[in-house]
């Protein structure tokens, strides 16, 4: 079973919406994820978003003009995204078993995007894994972005992730890094306890 699962008991995909949804009415940005892939390739581009929850990050980048697919393993999330966007695809996936193939979805995604701590959140012992499925879910060139918290601060679950454990599940992908942010607005990362990390898939 995944963190998440553990955490949410998988129902909390209504509660999840309405937390952003009020955030946005009280003047928060709650497009900062969409805004950086946005910056790191053009419009048309296909985009996956892995653990797309409600669908905040792919609705945006599809208004924006963006080819994507959504994957998640709550349905409970998903319910609220494929009602929010219905005419957008949706999938429930477990991310550590993921093949676009299965889906009949091609396997040449411009970027892969995971934000809202979905590494962290995953089963136990399958980190590696999911990053190796994200990466395979890449054309060459293609680009991983992944923010996710490495201290209590910025998790809602204990760290059970390192910065240097996700760098050496990226390069076993066949990833190197290209940039490294402490936000998603950008700003420079500064050994803080959120990470916004870039690789870029480097051999077939």
């Amino acid at each position: 079973m995944s963190r998440w699962q553990e955490l949410t008991g998988g129902t909390s995909g209504d509660e999840y919406a309405a937390r952003f949804e009020a955030l946005a009415r009280g003047g928060k940005d709650v497009h900062g994820e969409a805004a950086l892939c946005a910056s790191l390739v053009p419009p048309g581009s296909r985009v996956l978003d892995a653990g797309c929850g409600t669908g905040r990050v792919m609705i945006r980048l599809a208004e924006l003009g963006y080819d994507c697919v959504g994957v998640d393993l709550d349905a409970s999330m998903l319910d609220v995204a494929r009602e929010r966007a219905p005419g957008l695809p949706w999938y429930r996936v477990d991310l550590a078993a993921f093949d676009p193939a299965a889906l009949g979805v091609a396997a040449d995604f411009d970027l892969v995007v995971a934000a809202g701590n979905v590494l962290p959140l995953v089963t136990p012992g399958t980190e590696g894994d999911v990053v190796a499925r994200l990466a395979g879910a890449l054309r060459p060139g293609g680009l991983l972005v992944a923010g996710f918290g490495l201290d209590t601060a910025h998790l809602p679950v204990p760290p059970v992730l390192t910065l240097g454990e996700y760098e050496a599940h990226c390069a076993a992908a066949g990833l190197s890094s290209v940039a490294r942010f402490a936000t998603w607005d950008a700003a420079p990362y500064d050994d803080g306890g959120y990470v916004v990390g870039v690789h870029r898939r480097d051999r077939p």
